[in-house]
């Protein structure tokens, strides 16, 4: 198999010549390894190659299994695989190696994942760029002067560019999304308790984080779905299970659909004219597949959200790094953690058991609130991102100069669509359905009721078949 070849295919493609014999796994793992070289300097997306992949004796051998073969790339934040470096983006824990797998690197490998390397990240995920002290930027594929989004940029990279068909990703904040609507992938945050974040936490930052991964076609994104949903033991929410797999319900024709949709940000934010000019253009082919579109928009106490959010989220890290820091034995200051990550967890000892608890009150209002709009409306479409994917450099987050609600108010206002739906748990969809004229990926964030990923899902189908999108980029292709 040559590179161009491979390419050509998504995951469950791949998956099929390997289980019909007509390519090995080895074949499809050395065209990835020739891709990363071949690409990886120009977008510096992967930062570590295994030599050999993470995949157990007994798979290797069974070809059962929806993704047999395939290589995969890992995120290098909250999921673990045993033995391999678990960084996390920071200079505080450089050189970590995880003593075990998570519940989701397990599923992983049951589904024959052949995990080849890990990606990059932000410090702690805390950008919407992946541009670290650690690891330096990770470049857009579409266009290596701008960024490829945060948290997950290096996996949508590395997808982005054919190195691998999927790659695992996690969002607390847009962190699936945003780099998905940068680099054209599809990228969906699923409920709240979908895919288990075991077993060392019971949830991620107080219940915002998601893990799942990006994927270049809709049917790999039901499938790998199906392979590594449920809750692992003991895991603190149990959301309900489909009477279908995701697989089968791509597949169903679906009924007309009440879609609300809104450009308006709830924060006031500025969103770009080719930003609104994309979601008008999808509103109309939703119109047009049958659907009834709405223009209506969920109504919450933004600063309140804005508030419980940076609450949430420097809460959490300042525990987190403290935690760290103590085990590794290493100072928290400028030499180990840049200046934002700083910032929050400076602010987040000051966050008492009050404040906390007042937070999560928010949360549950603004939940209840979100509840009741989708008890009226099927899905709700929105931009993922505001603007196009910015100059490198845009989101510097070893700025001294900005407090953690500055640099919140920052990232926020490149995406201000996605994180409320952290905060309410219910799943999100980003689909790369529109480009800018200059060639860079518009993505389209769509929402759905709590548990309701099969509604996204084949929507997301309908519109992948109405909308076909280039499956990666072109990055001076020999």
């Amino acid at each position: 198999m040559q590179l161009a070849e491979y390419q050509q295919y998504d995951a469950l493609g791949l998956a099929k010549l390997i289980r019909d014999k007509e390519v090995s796994s080895l074949e499809s793992i050395e065209c990835a390894k020739e891709a990363i070289q071949q690409y990886n300097p120009k977008i510096n997306a992967v930062i570590e190659v295994f030599e050999q992949g993470i995949v157990t004796s007994e798979q290797s051998s069974s070809s059962d299994s929806a993704f047999s073969g395939v290589p995969f790339l890992i995120k290098d934040i909250v999921l673990q695989a045993k033995g391999v470096c678990n960084e996390m983006g920071s200079r505080l824990t450089e050189g970590v190696i995880a003593s075990h797998d998570t519940d989701l690197m397990q599923r992983f490998k049951r589904a024959g994942l052949v995990t080849i390397g890990r990606t990059t990240t932000p410090e702690f995920g805390l950008n919407i760029a992946t541009e670290s002290v650690l690891t330096g930027p990770t470049c857009n594929p579409w266009d290596t002067s701008k960024m490829a989004g945060g948290s997950s940029g290096g996996a949508a990279a590395a997808v982005a560019a054919g190195i691998v068909p999927m790659a695992h990703a996690n969002d607390g904040g847009g962190s699936i999304r945003g780099p998905a609507a940068c680099c054209g992938l599809i990228g969906l945050k699923p409920t709240r308790g979908r895919i288990p974040v075991g077993p060392d936490v019971g949830e991620v930052l107080f219940g915002l984080g998601a893990e799942f991964a990006v994927t270049r076609s809709v049917r790999d994104t039901a499938a790998l779905l199906d392979a590594v949903q449920g809750p692992g033991v003991g895991e603190r929410y149990m959301t309900p299970t489909p009477d279908k797999s995701y697989v089968d319900q791509i597949q169903l024709q679906t009924k007309p659909l009440k879609i609300a949709f809104t450009c308006q940000s709830w924060s006031g934010s500025p969103v770009d004219g080719e930003v609104k000019e994309a979601l008008l253009s999808t509103a109309k082919q939703c119109e047009a597949l049958g659907h009834t579109l709405v223009e209506a928009s969920p109504c919450f106490d933004y600063a309140s959200f804005f508030k419980a959010t940076v609450q949430h989220w420097s809460a959490g890290l300042a525990a987190w790094v403290e935690e760290l820091g103590r085990t590794y034995g290493r100072p928290l200051d400028e030499t180990t953690m840049e200046a934002t990550s700083l910032a929050a967890y400076e602010y987040g000892k000051t966050v008492s058991s009050s404040d906390l608890i007042g937070a999560f009150g928010v949360a549950n209002t603004v939940s209840r609130q979100a509840g009741n709009f989708f008890q009226e409306y099927d899905v709700l479409l929105t931009p993922t991102i505001a603007h196009p994917a910015q100059p490198l450099g845009t989101f510097n987050a070893n700025d001294p100069s900005l407090s953690i609600q500055d640099w919140m108010e920052k990232l926020f206002s490149f995406t201000p669509f996605v994180a409320l739906f952290n905060m309410t748990g219910q799943p999100a969809i980003s689909l790369p359905l529109h480009r800018t004229r200059t060639g860079l990926p518009l993505g389209m964030q769509f929402v759905g009721g709590f548990a309701d990923e099969s509604i996204l899902l084949n929507l997301a189908a309908q519109l992948e078949e109405a909308i076909p999108w280039p499956k990666t980029a072109v990055l001076d292709r020999d």
